[in-house]
């Protein structure tokens, strides 16, 4: 089979669960279920960069320039909030202040917006991108406050938009493996 007709899978439900099953992770931590350790670390650099990573990839290879700037864009989202933990135990550079870490969630707060303008054709897409939103501003909003409530909140918030994303990825790929809509989107 030449490349040009060569068929390739539907890799956004990898994505997906990357960032869904990353993103439930660690607003657990945020929600205060789970204490903070090296499980968001390892799942942030795992499966939430790297999976989403290679998702991006396909997706780019797929012609599908939305779904690959996503997952590549949210792969380095969780890149860099793992460097954001773990840098600073370096003595390299300070650790991140409430205001800058404010101003972290709220650009990727306005990439998220940017991005869900592109979902209204996908209606749990959409509500993914919608609760992500929310979840940015929300961690900004709890940092320039600094309301351990506000954070709570978020983290439940966000616990919403993982699940979401993980309906998403497991509805996409239900429905192709079996070939019709078994779950609806």
């Amino acid at each position: 089979m030449t490349e040009k007709n060569q068929v390739l899978a539907n890799v956004a439900p990898l994505g997906l669960f990357g960032f869904g099953l990353t993103t439930v992770l660690l607003n657990l931590i945020n929600a205060g279920i789970i204490p903070f350790n090296v499980v968001i670390i390892s799942m942030g650099l795992c499966y939430g960069g790297f999976a989403q990573l290679l998702a991006g990839i396909f997706e780019f290879k797929r012609g599908k320039s939305f779904t690959a700037i996503v997952f590549l864009s949210y792969s380095t989202f969780w890149w860099s909030l793992v460097c954001i933990f773990i840098l600073p135990s370096f003595k390299i550079v300070p650790a991140a202040s409430d205001s800058s870490l404010a101003a972290y969630f709220i650009v990727w707060g306005i990439l998220s917006l940017i991005l869900f303008c592109m979902t209204f054709k996908a209606k749990v897409t959409m509500l993914v991108f919608l609760t992500l939103v929310i979840l940015f501003f929300l961690l900004a909003a709890a940092k320039l406050s600094g309301s351990s409530t506000l954070g709570i909140i978020a983290g439940y918030e966000g616990i919403l938009c993982g699940a979401l994303a993980i309906y998403d990825g497991a509805a996409q790929m239900i429905n192709d493996h079996y070939g019709k809509k078994i779950l609806p989107l």
